[in-house]
């Protein structure tokens, strides 16, 4: 079989006409013209979405390993928090009265002996945040940990030192009174 072309295998076939067959010719002709005038090389589509894609892989790669790195970072910071505080913790007293504060608008309750909670109320101790747990450190410990992570320090004499027009502050508390 002779190198027949395949417009001339479908004229021959009858699905298309002669006119048909001329026309893209002349749209054929006139695009090389127009690329060869303005010197234009066809654009190579598999290439250019494959770099696409590949641009997008290595985006999405970044993105990945950025998360990746401040996951890291956070256990990290998270290490260092709980071995600051374990060091410098201060003994709760199990048997001791119940000391209530808020964290994060829930009420929470630590046991602890009167003269750690002089010094909280006093701002001298804090109270820290350890995830599942309270520990109570002393406040240069509170600050190193405010440096890391200033949301698992609850500082109780700055709530204190808010309610500075209260109404009742010419009122005597009783000293038996205990929340």
């Amino acid at each position: 079989m002779k190198n027949i072309s395949l417009q001339d295998q479908l004229l021959n076939a009858g699905l298309t006409t002669k006119s048909k067959a001329n026309k893209v010719k002349i749209v054929k002709r006139k695009k090389t013209q127009q690329q060869q005038k303005n010197k234009i090389e066809p654009q190579n589509q598999a290439g250019f979405w494959a770099q696409k894609a590949r641009a997008e892989q290595l985006e999405k790669d970044r993105l990945l390993n950025e998360k990746r790195q401040r996951k890291i970072e956070r256990r990290e910071t998270y290490a260092q928090i709980a071995q600051l505080v374990n060091a410098n913790k201060l003994a709760k007293d199990d048997d001791g009265n119940a000391f209530n504060f808020s964290d994060k608008n829930k009420i929470k309750t630590i046991y602890i002996s009167d003269d750690l909670r002089k010094k909280i109320v006093s701002g001298q101790a804090v109270v820290i945040n350890l995830g599942k747990s309270y520990e109570v450190v002393l406040r240069d410990v509170a600050d190193k940990v405010a440096e890391r992570d200033p949301q698992r320090v609850i500082d109780l004499s700055e709530k204190k030192s808010a309610a500075v027009d209260d109404e009742y502050a010419d009122f005597a508390v009783p000293d038996d009174l205990v929340w």
